[in-house]
């Protein structure tokens, strides 16, 4: 089974729970195990709660100001997801990686959080300005799955 979809959210608190649960409803749907559900939708938290924060006010690779995209892939074995925002960006040493682990930065936590819970992870900076975060994880299936046992 194969889904998409791609969000264009505000800048609130608010909508960082709808793209959770939205991803969560797709997985349950595909036949997804919790396990890697939860960990998807706690990663797609963290980036979405980024957002909120830092996301700025302009317009960027094409999300509106104010606002943020969420874009999540389900095909065949493995799950992408997308999140890019309208701010200032990455500093240069974020893009390459935060060289000071999450418990001695003073921000970034939710990134490394990300980094932890998801198979590969690509932060970078959108083509004018804004932040683009995304990750992807290897499907697993829920036991009680037949469409994907056979």
């Amino acid at each position: 089974m194969s889904i998409w979809w791609s969000l264009h959210l505000r800048r609130e608190a608010a909508s960082v729970p709808l793209a959770r649960r939205l991803l969560l409803g797709a997985m349950d749907t595909a036949g997804v195990d919790p396990d890697v559900s939860f960990d998807l939708s706690v990663a797609l938290t963290e980036a979405c709660a980024n957002a909120v924060e830092h996301g700025g006010d302009g317009a960027a690779d094409g999300v509106e100001g104010g606002g943020y995209r969420v874009t999540a892939y389900l095909d065949g074995e493995k799950c992408r997801i997308e999140v890019a925002d309208a701010g200032p960006g990455f500093p240069a040493r974020r893009v390459v990686r935060n060289p000071l682990p999450p418990s001695v930065a003073e921000s970034g936590r939710g990134l490394g959080l990300i980094e932890q819970l998801a198979d590969h992870v690509h932060f970078r900076n959108g083509p004018g300005h804004g932040a683009v975060v995304s990750f992807d994880k290897i499907l697993k299936w829920r036991e009680d799955d037949l469409l994907h046992a056979i």
